[in-house]
């Protein structure tokens, strides 16, 4: 029994931090050249450093496939006290941070509407407030896999249904039918819905719609968008060149000039937006700070944008 334990140990004792980040990254990514790229390392590098730690566990921990490196059954044990020592990696790193604050990197996910209009200037008053801080936003047409570590925490449109996460409610905003001014004079008049048939309409390619609170050109009437693209940002740049009405964030028109809201009163869309952590991240206290600040950026900016834009509807009228 003792031989056992012993023998145990001794392989337990060849493994590192270093090289569990590195299988970490691996798994996430189901890539050598994508870890790489995440741990800022070769694609050879990451290799040699997985073909280590599976030599000193004396176990193959991945298999390459046509889809890329899964793991095996020993990979797959591996991945909770990887996370764990991870979490304790995090942990000790802040524990001797030298003052209280944010410093060092973090990574927010978000939709491309919030990651556009939203999340530069909030971060950018977060970051003056913490000159420590690298703060990098990731900005896709998808929701983001906190599972994976693709970013640190995320905002999204909908509530999560399973996963280890801590949820946290931001804010509600608005989103109105809106046309360019150009677009506006070039065509009768928009009174209410009926006069909406014939007009092109810009929105969300159907097939990429990744969560169902954007599923919003329905509110229109128009059964397809004429330009459409899984771009948030896209869509505003159409509707700005005059290719046609468009659902828009209110927060979002203050960035494209020309743009003007219309029907106000007969369609109008209210969304969420939610902040996700992963679960481990609870008891820590920088992660808990950003999440707070980041929460109240957000809250403000929103409230601030669609003033703006009240302010301006209300004077042409």
């Amino acid at each position: 029994m003792l031989a056992k334990a012993s023998c145990s140990f001794a392989k337990v004792a060849k493994v590192d931090w270093d090289d569990l980040r590195i299988f970490l990254a691996v798994a996430r990514d189901e890539s050598l050249s994508a870890a790489g790229r995440r741990l800022a390392m070769d694609a050879s590098t990451v290799g040699r450093r997985v073909a280590r730690l599976e030599r000193g566990l004396g176990a193959a921990l991945f298999v390459k496939t046509p889809q890329g490196y899964l793991l095996t059954e020993r990979g797959r044990r591996l991945i909770a006290p990887a996370e764990a020592a991870e979490q304790a990696a995090a942990a000790a790193a802040e524990a001797a941070s030298p003052a209280a604050g944010l410093s060092g990197q973090v990574r927010i996910g978000a939709p491309d509407g919030c990651a556009n209009y939203l999340l530069p200037q909030i971060c950018q008053r977060i970051c003056a407030d913490h000159p420590g801080l690298e703060v990098q936003i990731v900005a896709l047409p998808r929701v983001i896999s906190l599972s994976r570590r693709e970013a640190d925490m995320a905002i999204t449109v909908s509530p999560p249904e399973t996963g280890r996460l801590v949820v946290q409610r931001l804010t509600d905003y608005r989103l109105h039918l809106a046309g360019h001014a150009d677009y506006l004079a070039a065509h009768p008049p928009i009174r209410d819905r009926s006069d909406l048939r014939g007009h092109r309409f810009v929105g969300y390619i159907p097939d990429m719609i990744f969560d169902r609170e954007l599923d919003y050109l329905a509110e229109t009437g128009a059964e397809t968008a004429t330009f459409a693209s899984n771009s948030v940002s896209v869509q505003m740049q159409a509707i700005r060149a005059g290719a046609g009405l468009g659902i828009v964030h209110d927060f979002a028109v203050p960035f494209a000039p020309g743009v003007r809201r219309i029907l106000t009163d007969q369609i109008s869309l209210t969304r969420s937006f939610w902040l996700l952590r992963h679960a481990d991240d609870r008891a820590s206290g920088r992660m808990a700070l950003l999440a707070e600040a980041l929460a109240l950026g957000i809250r403000r900016e929103v409230a601030r944008l669609e003033a703006i834009v009240a302010a301006a509807s209300h004077r042409r009228t």
